[in-house]
């Protein structure tokens, strides 16, 4: 008998805009070129008992993935005022961190993965690369999972640390902040790296990593937008003229960038 459940679109997300939804308490998204090595990811880290990634349960009769289903609320535009605090952006870096020691042991050599990290980024832990806040579950106020792994590919700590700073500082022109943040993103990147918990940060490379983290990522995007991807077409409409405009604001305020994180403890 046909599952009947009704089907919830659930929204954020942008390469499969629409395409994911909720059935009872399951999610069901279209499978990738990857998939395959995602569910062996999801796999290890339920062998690990990592709780902050949901648990790849199969795949329905139109051959979709199921995943359990995360209770909470992921951080999506107009942004609530709870998840813009210090206590919340702590709570990222510390899901952030726990994700990296679980991940560790897994062995990605036997996978096929989507774009890779560039040197000198790359590496053999599997890092999430896309940790952007609507794919980080709160509840009461506090991250408890990562979601959406499209992207996971093989690399380092520091470039899974680099994307998460960039884009939950935000690092940009306060011309492109418009919420609660504004004005405060270097605070926030040294709030940050020192709740991820590692010392004796190399500054330099964690700012190389972000405007390299920055390229990467538009990328994809650009890449998928000229590919005719819907979701990829409508945010690179919008977003191209605030991603050049942070590529030169990396450039401009590199040195400002290091020196705020001069006392910051974090990752190697």
């Amino acid at each position: 008998m046909p599952d009947e459940t009704p089907e919830v679109p659930l929204t954020g997300g942008t390469a499969n805009r629409g395409l994911v939804v909720r059935s009872g308490q399951t999610v069901r998204r279209p499978q990738r070129p990857n998939s395959d090595a995602i569910h062996a990811l999801l796999g290890h880290l339920e062998e690990a008992g990592f709780d902050g990634a949901p648990r790849f349960l199969g795949t329905d009769v139109r051959g979709r993935e199921v995943l359990s289903y995360i209770s909470g609320e992921a951080v999506t535009p107009p942004y609530p005022a709870w998840s813009l605090t210090d206590a919340a952006l702590r709570s990222v870096a510390e899901l952030l961190r726990r994700y990296h020691e679980a991940v560790a042991g897994f062995d990605a050599t036997a996978h096929r993965w989507p774009r890779l990290p560039p040197e000198p980024y790359s590496g053999t832990l599997v890092c999430h690369n896309d940790p952007n806040l609507d794919n980080v579950v709160f509840r009461a106020g506090k991250a408890v999972a990562l979601i959406d792994f499209d992207l996971a590919s093989p690399g380092t700590a520091l470039w899974d640390v680099a994307a998460a700073v960039r884009l939950w500082s935000p690092l940009r022109s306060d011309e492109y902040i418009t919420d609660a943040r504004r004005g405060q993103a270097l605070a926030r990147l040294r709030t940050f790296v020192r709740a991820y918990g590692e010392t004796d940060i190399d500054a330099e490379r964690l700012i190389a990593a972000v405007a390299a983290n920055h390229d990467w990522l538009y990328a994809v995007i650009e890449e998928g937008a000229a590919e005719g991807n819907p979701g990829f077409l409508t945010y690179w409409h919008q977003a191209h003229r605030r991603v050049v405009a942070t590529r030169q604001w990396y450039i401009a305020e590199r040195q400002r960038l290091v020196a705020a994180l001069s006392t910051a403890g974090g990752p190697q």
